[in-house]
């Protein structure tokens, strides 16, 4: 099985940063694609941002120029700096994973626990 766990939510003022991070562990043969989703009260969850093995990126339109995301493959961790932050980026942040644990078994979808992000004056 492969746990993930989310750190660096918090309370912040509108126009700064901060940088959540998603550290994937157990037994992990491989991870490709990561992704970042939130979700705020009342919507639906809404995917903010993917990376794949090799590094490619995409993130949402919304959050385009203000978040980043990356990855440490050798640490099997995901990033998502954030910054210039708005009220409407305040939701749960989820760390997902497309994972396998063996070679030749399934590829599975993984989630973290989420992280709160609140951005409020």
């Amino acid at each position: 099985q492969v746990q993930l766990v989310e750190s660096g939510g918090g309370l912040v003022q509108p126009g700064e940063s901060l940088r959540l991070s998603c550290a994937a562990s157990g037994s992990i043969f491989s991870i490709n694609v990561m992704n970042w989703y939130r979700q705020a009260p009342g919507k639906q969850r809404e995917l903010v941002a993917v990376i794949t093995s090799d590094g490619s990126t995409n993130v949402a339109g919304s959050v385009k120029g203000r978040f980043t995301i990356s990855r440490d493959n050798a640490k099997n961790t995901m990033y998502l700096q954030m910054n210039s932050l708005e009220p409407e980026d305040t939701a749960a942040y989820y760390c997902n994973a497309r994972a396998k644990v063996t070679r030749w078994g399934p590829t599975g979808d993984y989630w973290g626990q989420g992280t709160q992000v609140t951005v409020s004056s």
